[in-house]
């Protein structure tokens, strides 16, 4: 059994489609399959249960990915080693997100760590749902709730604030300017943490603009949907919007950056985890304040 075929096999692992595995491997989906079943043919049992919504891995396929995870963690610290100290980060690194992070902090925190690190690529997965580290679909994750289960490394980053906000020319002085406007916010049953559940502080009843993206219902407010509840550091990207019942309606959540308890040793995880802890601190700061 040789590396390479299990490289082929955590991508389709991690994605579970060989479609999708494929530009990551730069193979054909019909090559990644032919490695797959060779694969399967040397360990004497299916990897994989196939159907029409992909490949789903079966008790033994989840075993294997467990250990090869480790296994290709422990590789690429051994690649660390060989390298040496070096001046700058360099090679690989994906951070998993929701979108509001994604969209409004980390891209420019991103941007200032590879200005300082050529040899960096950096991938941002936003999506609406807690990344799975386990199947390593990246290297680290933001959360707005700390895990509870699992094998990981779970450092607090900072605080962040939320308020009410709507259009400007809104005028909205007390609770009772609430009434008969329409409210935006999240999809109820695509909320993926607790801590995104909004409505109970705002005493809405019901979402009538609703999007499962946090980036889709800011647009929204700035079209003049309604009124919605806006992260601070949102807001200087949204010069239509403006808070409103600011001393009422007030939350504060945080970010927590998550990783995988096998990279606890990687000298090169670790210092990529302090600048972007560090970066995203000083833009929270730095937005906030403008909307202070």
């Amino acid at each position: 059994m040789q590396w390479d075929d299990m490289r082929v096999f955590l991508a389709v692992a991690r994605v579970e489609s060989l479609s999708r595995a494929a530009p990551t491997l730069r193979m054909d989906a019909a090559t990644v399959g032919r490695r797959i079943a060779r694969l399967e043919r040397q360990v004497g049992a299916a990897l994989f249960v196939k159907s029409p919504q992909g490949y789903a891995l079966t008790d033994l396929g989840v075993r294997m990915r467990d250990h090869a995870a480790e296994a290709e963690a422990s590789l690429g610290l051994a690649v660390e080693e060989a390298r040496g100290d070096q001046i700058g980060l360099s090679g690989q690194i994906r951070i998993g997100a929701p979108d509001g992070a994604a969209n409004y902090l980390l891209p420019q925190v991103c941007a200032a760590i590879g200005a300082d690190n050529p040899g960096l690529e950096i991938q941002i997965l936003a999506l609406p749902r807690v990344v799975n580290l386990s199947k390593r679909e990246a290297d680290m994750a933001l959360t707005v709730s700390p895990p509870q289960a699992g094998r990981l490394i779970v450092q607090k980053v900072s605080d962040y604030r939320l308020h009410l906000a709507a259009p400007k020319g809104a005028d909205i002085t007390t609770r009772d300017d609430l009434r008969g406007r329409r409210v935006v916010g999240y999809i109820p049953d695509m909320i993926f943490d607790k801590e995104l559940d909004y409505l109970g502080e705002l005493g809405a009843g019901g979402v009538q603009l609703a999007s499962n993206s946090v980036a889709v219902q800011a647009m929204a407010l700035r079209a003049g949907a309604g009124v919605g509840i806006v992260h601070d550091f949102a807001l200087p990207f949204a010069p239509e919007l403006k808070r409103v019942l600011i001393d009422e309606v007030s939350l504060t959540r945080s970010f927590y950056l998550v990783r995988h308890a096998s990279d606890r040793t990687s000298e090169r995880l670790t210092r990529f985890s302090e600048a972007l802890s560090a970066g995203l601190k000083a833009e929270i700061a730095r937005l906030e304040r403008q909307v202070a």
